[in-house]
């Protein structure tokens, strides 16, 4: 706690100065604050944790990143942000990190316990075995990476299955299509859930890889089937999104399974996304000049490659903004209910639950922030409450992965990283999407566990190792 308490102090500092600078007009330090402020952060926590893809550091890097580009204020599109925005923008983070490590703490004071009562224990001669037989850790592994193929299969199977049924009920593929918006008709209500969810393969063969070690030519041969069909999926759905997600998600797990591995492959793999990604652009037949035009640079020479990006950034701040000033009265907790008024139908029989105007700068810029909904429910106070449950839940996350037995906790940690990621891009938790994927993925992990003798992996092994980890 006096780490999230010196950190909360420095972050506060910086960001009271940084809203200083831009009240002044001087929006390029306002904004280069921020950025260091959040390549500090991250910094400190990777140096203390020594892991790429610490929860604290992931969301100050692309959270307060985020704001530095949206703070400079390189578009037409941009105004001077309110007070309770900057309020809003600074003080997430630090409401994160309290509930973060307030979970940490608990936790290290629980382990603490626990090794009292073993030491209080064996001091009376009761011992600590478990009575039992020693499980085979080579049979566990085997089984578990047996049951993961099993998912890569299912998921698999499903996602085409459900993309196939998508595309003879519209009559159409995106790819193919010369609509500009055609993935924004593709989808039958219920269905789309199962067709995105393909995303799931090259993680799971990552895992898959991870679990079973060096594999057979005939192996690698199945996963590279798998994992080229369900990249199938959103290339011809035409979704960069999920493209990257997927891609994303598997770089997360090999970072989390293979701490060593070096920096070098991890931006090979993603400079690889970089001709895919433009091609997506072009197939969605969206031009140059159709861009530059909703993007409205104040530099109209900011060469598009350089404008996309930053808008998909900068702007979502800015779209906050417009809802801070905007916005006439708040939802009571109706806006975040949205994943459940969906996935029960609720939204069909009482459109009214879902029906609320999103404030945006421009029609078009329709991506806000991870607390967009937390304020249109309650305000400063929603935000608050959200950044301590999100920090809270975070370390459950990365406990789970820390002290788990069963392999597909990295899938858990690797989602919740990318959300953090993207904290930026949208309103993960309120959306359906996102509580589908997250249900599938205990699904996936209640039946591997069970490969190991019990739901969660723990089984006869107890608490002597993973049956998964070499």
């Amino acid at each position: 706690m006096k780490t999230a308490a010196a950190v909360t102090a420095a972050h506060l500092l910086a960001g009271a100065l940084g809203a200083v600078l831009a009240g002044t007009g001087g929006y390029l330090f306002s904004g280069f604050l921020f950025i260091l402020l959040a390549g500090a952060e991250y910094l400190f926590y990777y140096r203390r944790e020594r892991k790429l893809l610490q929860m604290e550091a992931v969301f100050s890097l692309f959270w307060n990143g985020g704001i530095g580009l949206s703070a400079m204020k390189l578009s037409r599109l941009a105004e001077e942000w309110e007070p309770v925005t900057w309020l809003c923008l600074i003080l997430v983070y630090p409401a994160f990190l309290v509930g973060y490590e307030a979970v940490r703490a608990l936790e290290e004071k629980r382990a603490a316990e626990r090794r009292e009562a073993e030491r209080n224990g064996a001091e009376e001669g009761e011992g600590t075995a478990d009575g039992g037989e020693e499980a085979d850790p080579g049979s566990g592994r085997e089984r578990t990476a047996g049951r993961i193929f099993h998912c890569i299969y299912a998921v698999l199977f499903v996602s085409a299955a459900c993309f196939l049924l998508e595309a003879a009920v519209i009559r159409e593929v995106p790819l193919f299509s010369d609509k500009p918006h055609a993935y924004s008709y593709f989808h039958l209500s219920g269905v789309h859930y199962f067709t995105v969810s393909s995303i799931f393969v090259l993680p799971l063969s990552v895992i898959y890889r991870r679990v079973k070690g060096k594999l057979s030519k005939r192996e690698w041969l199945r996963l590279g089937i798998c994992c080229l069909a369900a990249l199938a999926v959103p290339i011809l759905c035409v979704s960069r999104f999920q493209l990257l997600l997927a891609v994303l998600l598997s770089v997360c797990v090999a970072v989390t399974c293979w701490p060593g591995i070096r920096l070098r492959y991890v931006f090979l793999v993603i400079a690889l996304l970089i001709p895919v990604y433009v091609g997506l652009t072009v197939a969605r037949n969206h031009d140059v000049a159709y861009l530059n035009g909703i993007f409205e640079m104040k530099n109209e020479a900011t060469p598009i490659f350089i404008t996309q990006p930053y808008m998909y950034v900068a702007n979502n701040y800015d779209n906050f903004n417009c809802l801070v000033r905007e916005l006439p009265a708040h939802t009571m907790g109706l806006r975040q209910l949205f994943p459940v008024f969906a996935l029960t139908g609720l939204k069909f029989l009482r459109p009214e639950l879902v029906s609320f105007p999103i404030y945006v700068t421009k029609t078009e810029l329709t991506t806000v922030t991870l607390i967009y909904d937390a304020y249109y429910d309650l305000g400063l106070a929603g935000v608050l409450l959200f950044g301590l449950i999100l920090g809270m839940a975070c370390r459950k996350v990365a406990s789970l992965q820390e002290r788990g037995r069963n392999p597909v906790a990295l899938l858990f940690y690797a989602q919740i990283a990318m959300y953090l990621v993207f904290s930026f891009f949208t309103t993960w938790f309120s959306n359906p999407t996102t509580w589908f994927w997250l249900a599938l993925t205990w699904l996936m992990y209640l039946y591997v566990g069970r490969a190991s003798g019990g739901p969660t992996g723990r089984g006869r092994l107890g608490r002597r190792g993973r049956p998964w980890s070499r």
